[in-house]
This record gives C-alpha cells, sequence and structure tokens, in this order.
C-alpha cells in the first residue's frame, strides 16, 4: 500500500543498506565518537556503546523502519496509518520532522565550513604546524557573514539537486557512490597515520581498555550517543523504512548499519588520533579537533596537505548522507502530507526555508552572536531543541507505540516478512527490549539532557 501508486524507492539491497548508513554516518563519526571513548576508557567504552546500541539505538531504529515500511508514508503521514484512531500520536511525526529541520537549520553551517575547508586546504592555507594559525582561519571562516552565509546556501543547494533526483535515483545513486569512496579514503588515511613512529600512542588512548574511568555519567553518555549517532527519533528513519524493498531484512540492515557506523567512527580514530600523538598535540572535542588541530596535524607530516584535503573531502561525504536523509523528512511531507505538491517544489520550498531559518544559525559566530534564546544564541538553540528535546521525546514515544500498541502479531508479520524469514527468536528478543527496556534508557536519556539529574 503507498500514497501513491508509483512512489518511489529504494531499487537494490544495496541501496537500502548504503542510503541508511548514509543518514547515520555524520560529523560525529569523524570527531565525537572517537574522542569520547579515548577520554572514557578506550575499549571499556566501547563495551558499554556496544552494548547501549543494541538496547536503545537498534530497538528504536527497528520500529521507526518496521512502521515507515508498513506505513509506505512520509513520517507524520505514517502515524495517521498506523493510528488511525487516535490523531495525538501524529504528534510524534510532527516532532521528528521538526527535529529533522532544527538540526539541518544549524548543521548545514558546520557542513558548509568542511566544504570552505577542502578549497583552503588545497590553497596551501591551512598549511601550518601551529594551531593558532588554524584557529584564526576558523575564526575567519565562521565570522564572515556574507562568506559563512554563501557555504550554506551552496550546501543546501547540492543537497537540493540530489534531492530533485528522487529516492533511487537520487538518493540511493548518491550513497552508493559516496559511502565506498568514503570507506576506501578512511583507510588510506589510516594507513598513513599507522606508519608514523609514535602511532601506538594514539591507539593506546583509543583502544586501551580502563574501566576505572566508567562511571554512571560514562554510561548515560554512551545511551545518549548510541541513540543520537544512528539518526534516530527524527524521521529520518521512518521516512527511509517508507522506501524499502518488501524483502529487506529490517533488523539484519539495522544491525548491519549500527556495526558499519561503528566500524567508520573507529577508522576515523585510527586516522586522527596516532597523528594527534606524533606530533605532539592535545586531543581535543568538537570544532577544536576537527578545524584547528588537524590542520596542524596533518601539515606537520610529508604530503600533509594532500592527506589533509583527503580528510576533509572525506569528512564532507560523511555530512552529505546525513543532510539527504534529514532533507528528505520535510520534502517527503510536503509531497504526500495533504500538500500533495511535486517533489521539485516542494524541495525548493523546503530549501529557502532552511536558508531562512539557517541565517540566524549562521550569523550566531558574527553580527547575531549577542542574540540569544534562553540563554542560547541560534545555533546551540537549534541544537539544544533537537537533541535534547524533540528527538528523545520522539524515540520514547516511538518505544511506548511500538512495544505496547503495534502487537506482537503485526510486529512478527512486520518483522519476518510475512513469514518468509526464519528470525523468531530475534522478534522475540527484540519485542522484550522495545517494550520494557528501551522506553526507560530514551526517558532516562531525556532527563539527562534537560538536566533533570
Amino acid at each position: 500500500m503507498s500514497v501513491h501508486a508509483n512512489r518511489d524507492g529504494f531499487a537494490t539491497k544495496l541501496g537500502v543498506l548504503t542510503a541508511t548508513l548514509g543518514s547515520a554516518v555524520g560529523l560525529g563519526n569523524i570527531w565525537k565518537f572517537p574522542y569520547m571513548a579515548g577520554e572514557n576508557g578506550g575499549a571499556a567504552f566501547l563495551f558499554i556503546y556496544l552494548a547501549a546500541t543494541i538496547v536503545v539505538g537498534l530497538p528504536v531504529m527497528i520500529s521507526e523502519i518496521m512502521m515507515g515500511r508498513h506505513a509506505r508514508a512520509n513520517a507524520i503521514t505514517t502515524w495517521k496509518k498506523v493510528a488511525p484512531n487516535n490523531s495525538l500520536w501524529m504528534l510524534v511525526g510532527v516532532c521528528g520532522v521538526l527535529a529533522a529541520f532544527a538540526i539541518m537549520s544549524f548543521y548545514a553551517d558546520v557542513v558548509g565550513w568542511i566544504f570552505s575547508y577542502i578549497f583552503q586546504a588545497l590553497s596551501g592555507s591551512l598549511s601550518s604546524t601551529d594551531p593558532a594559525v588554524a584557529k584564526a582561519a576558523f575564526n575567519a571562516t565562521v565570522s564572515s557573514p556574507i562568506t559563512a552565509i554563501a557555504w550554506q546556501w551552496g550546501v543546501l543547494a547540492l543537497v537540493s539537486v540530489i534531492i530533485l533526483g528522487g529516492v533511487s535515483k537520487g538518493i540511493e545513486k548518491t550513497t552508493k557512490t559516496l559511502m565506498p569512496i568514503l570507506l576506501v579514503m578512511l583507510v588510506i588515511v589510516c594507513i598513513r597515520s599507522l606508519t608514523l613512529p609514535k602511532a601506538m600512542d594514539g591507539l593506546a588512548f583509543l583502544f586501551n581498555p580502563d574501566f576505572s574511568k566508567v562511571t554512571g555519567e560514562v554510561v548515560l553518555m554512551a545511551m545518549g550517543l548510541a541513540f543520537f549517532k544512528l539518526s534516530i527519533g527524527m524521521g529520518t528513519m521512518m521516512t527511509y523504512g517508507s522506501y524499502f524493498r518488501s524483502d529487506a531484512n529490517m533488523p539484519l540492515t539495522a544491525t548491519r548499519v549500527m556495526l558499519a557506523d561503528l566500524t567508520i567512527s573507529l577508522l576515523a580514530g585510527i586516522a586522527i588520533f596516532p597523528a594527534v600523538f606524533n606530533y605532539g598535540f592535545e586531543p581535543a572535542a568538537g570544532p577544536g579537533l576537527l578545524f584547528m588541530t588537524i590542520p596542524a596535524v596533518f601539515s606537520s607530516m610529508p604530503f600533509g596537505q594532500i592527506f589533509m584535503t583527503a580528510f576533509f573531502v572525506l569528512t564532507a561525504i560523511a555530512t552529505i548522507g546525513a543532510m539527504l536523509s534529514l532533507f528528505e523528512v520535510p520534502v517527503a511531507f510536503m509531497i504526500e502530507g495533504g500538500l500533495g505538491w511535486s517533489r521539485a517544489k516542494s524541495t525548493i520550498v523546503t530549501a529557502l526555508l532552511l536558508g531562512g531559518f539557517g541565517i540566524p544559525a549562521t550569523l550566531s559566530f558574527s553580527t547575531m552572536s549577542d542574540v540569544t534564546l534562553f540563554g542560547l544564541n541560534f545555533f546551540d538553540f537549534y541544537d539544544y531543541l533537537s537533541s535534547n528535546l524533540l528527538m528523545p521525546i520522539g524515540g520514547f514515544f516511538i518505544c511506548i507505540f511500538a512495544g505496547w500498541k503495534w502487537g506482537k502479531e503485526r510486529m512478527q508479520e512486520s518483522l519476518s516478512n510475512n513469514g518468509t524469514l526464519n528470525n523468531t527468536m530475534i522478534i522475540s528478543a527484540y519485542a522484550f527490549i522495545v517494550k520494557w527496556v528501551t522506553p526507560l534508557l530514551v526517558l532516562t536519556v531525556l532527563l539527562k539532557g534537560l538536566n533533570v539529574f
């Protein structure tokens, strides 16, 4: 059943995997996850993160995909179909669309900075071993209103062109090309990083197990990371699920995405930290690592300009897959959610709205740095609204619906592809976890994000 008889979808099983993986992979894989692992117990943190993913991330992801494929509709219309007698459930879909929109409103800025850095790396303007030079370059990139807005709109234009191509010829074709390139480039940079004299210091930072660092705070951090890194609670997996082939093995695909996402995160750590430690730099999280430390590190090694450029290219690739899935959420709603617009009109309107709402976030580092909402500049407000409120609220109610309202019989039918898959034990485990375990853990993540404790 579909909203339109000729509704587009993913054409191949590989396309299903690469598009879903592209949605999950993003900036967090490149700088946030490796740093958090190294700072919080190395291999000990990896173990906790993996456990958290199994009981927090995967159940929500499978639930979203399952409901989306069943309804064959966008993130809001899906709720109308799975809960036709209670319109309040539709508000969960609204949360997802708003979360995707809020994320895009500031995420496009960061992606714009990354694309800017590709050209700066190519020109040689970042080639200095002094982090202060990189810091000055970063400040110049984000503090110029016209330049920053131009890069933001350029990114939105690029993503719009791909979205205009549709699901199979746009999103699927792009991610099937970009994901293998990302993997190959990561491996090349890893090999170069591992040949450095003090590479083992970086690997020790990343992998040495230190259980003394594992505290309740670290466990909560791992749960939050598992939830956010898989692009759940923002309508993306529900929308992509609606494009899944009818023969797609949803639990297996979700597990493969989770493992591939983790692999890319670890490869990013192997690419970054041996070089960071070899040249005596301090590891740092966030923009400090990505935009200030990395240029200085790569400038220190032979052929550094080439590897620095390659690194920012692969970082840009990682962000594009996530951008596509986020962008598709409001576009799919505009096409199917009662508006009946064409893909072209929906894409253009979404891009213009994002461009407009993104301007305050872009200017948060220059002319609007003193303008705040609830004590936060617009960039941080959009981040807080999506990450701390909309996503965990959406994830919590998705679990409640899947575990308590969907029903074991319908769950069995959906996840076994009408009995064609022999995965009864997996479905039983999922049913138990999504009903009794995941909602409590997601609620804990939500309360932690709201600083309740």
